[in-house]
């Protein structure tokens, strides 16, 4: 009996298996699925499906000596390939700027992972650290629901959560072979650690199989399968699909002006978003821009729009997109990781897309939502060491950015004038970089929209032959 259990553990988890058809195609290859959510229970849609059951998981709150080996162990990582740009800034920007016990404590990890950083020291701080927890109350709980529930397979849909790793120690224990789904197309080459070791993974493309096999040589290659990523299916699916007339009118939009968007990150690598914003809107308002245009802000889903009071208040004009996104709990150590989309949202989001005629973002992974609709990019950077500003232009360093930037798929703007140049510039050529986006999204999403959820059930159901 083919028995898959499914992990959940934040909205964008949510968001990309549960929103999209994933459970309906896993419901066609296994004959009983159980969703163990980091998720309130209450969030779920009625499945009314006998094969289908959800658990909602007890928080796991990390104790002190787990997170010392957590630490070790994620640091390390970082130290071990801080060759590559995005390591080396997560390096520096975790780096502790002040003296307290707990401060000191982590230069010490600093110091000592500068020359223990091999592989075996990694899986060294890993098997500390889940030995640490293995008798909590909760790992416990996790072994006992296993062992009554006995899922064939386990798939993790996030490779990251630290507060997850209990769950992963409670798998291995019972002996049930796990998978995990890599979450994003940053997380390989800038971020730190997996919670644990998996015994499959699926990735968005070969770029990704090859980072995943590079930074975790442990890896085999034939337990890496390539499917795509549930995150754009929305964008193939009918039920998201609305007129561009629909559009226009919930948002109150001229359909004969351009529409520029600017799509905001969170405030923790966003704080050049207003300054951006205001640019855009002030050479709308001086008829910089050559044609009419107006200015579409969707703003981060991991926030509320609080911080852009100011700027709302001075340019009334422009047209907001607050994701509509639902915070399902309160008090998580990862409150952000709590919120669940609408599917208003998902429609709003795919309508944006298909109907903008120009995205604007900080490097952001939008710019890859854009250009599946063909869409031109615009990446904003205004900040470095000597303006100032909040530095995002160290972003054009990191590796899995640098790619987008080398493969000329979008154009760059490093202050307010070459802004308001590059927006004439695309504007008057929207088709200019069309290959060279195509070219990108070939390389960053390796299989088709359409079918991905099919593809991800099937592979997983493969697991099992």
């Amino acid at each position: 009996m083919k028995k898959l259990g499914i992990v959940i553990t934040d909205g964008v988890g949510f968001r990309n298996f549960i929103m999209s058809d994933f459970i309906a195609e896993a419901k066609d290859q296994f004959d009983e699925i159980i969703i163990y959510s980091g998720l309130p229970e209450s969030c779920y849609p009625k499945f009314n499906n006998p094969k289908l059951e959800i658990k909602e998981l007890t928080v796991f709150k990390e104790g002190k000596t787990t997170w010392v080996f957590r630490k070790w162990k994620e640091i390390a990582h970082l130290q071990k390939y801080k060759s590559f740009y995005g390591m080396k800034d997560n390096l520096l920007v975790g780096y502790p700027k002040t003296n307290s016990l707990r401060s000191l404590f982590v230069k010490s990890i600093y110091f000592f992972t500068q020359f223990i950083n091999s592989n075996s020291s990694i899986l060294l701080a890993e098997k500390l650290q889940f030995l640490s927890f293995s008798k909590n109350k909760i790992t416990k709980e996790y072994v006992e629901i296993l062992k009554k529930d006995q899922p064939s397979h386990l798939f993790f849909t996030h490779q990251r959560p630290p507060y997850l790793a209990p769950f992963l120690y409670a798998a291995i224990q019972s002996k049930i072979p796990t998978s995990t789904f890599i979450f994003s197309w940053d997380n390989l080459a800038s971020k730190g650690r997996m919670l644990g070791r998996f015994d499959h993974f699926l990735v968005w493309s070969k770029l990704m199989k090859e980072e995943l096999l590079y930074f975790y040589p442990n890896v085999k290659s034939e337990n890496v399968k390539v499917v795509g990523t549930p995150q754009f299916e929305p964008y193939v699916l009918d039920k998201y699909k609305t007129t561009k007339e629909n559009f226009i009118a919930k948002f109150g939009l001229n359909c004969d002006k351009k529409i520029i968007c600017y799509s905001c990150a969170d405030v923790s690598i966003g704080p050049n978003d207003p300054i951006v914003i205001k640019a855009i809107a002030e050479a709308i308002r001086n008829n910089e821009i050559e044609f009419p245009s107006q200015l579409l802000v969707r703003t981060s889903p991991a926030e509320d729009d609080r911080r852009f009071k100011a700027i709302r208040d001075e340019f009334p004009e422009i047209i907001w997109n607050v994701p509509k996104w639902i915070l399902t709990r309160e008090n998580h150590q990862e409150s952000w990781s709590q919120r669940i989309p609408s599917q208003e949202d998902i429609v709003d989001l795919r309508s944006l897309l298909e109907n903008s005629d120009l995205s604007v973002n900080m490097c952001s992974t939008m710019s890859l939502d854009f250009m599946l609709f063909d869409k031109p990019v615009i990446n904003t950077v205004f900040g470095n060491p000597q303006n100032g500003l909040y530095d995002d232009q160290r972003f054009l360093n990191y590796n899995h950015y640098k790619k987008v930037i080398d493969g000329n798929a979008v154009l760059i703007a490093k202050d307010k004038k070459q802004l308001i140049e590059q927006i004439n510039q695309t504007l008057n050529n929207p088709s200019e970089r069309k290959k060279d986006r195509e070219a990108m999204i070939d390389l960053q999403i390796g299989q088709n929209l359409e079918g991905t959820s099919a593809r991800i059930a099937s592979t997983l159901a493969a697991f099992h032959d």
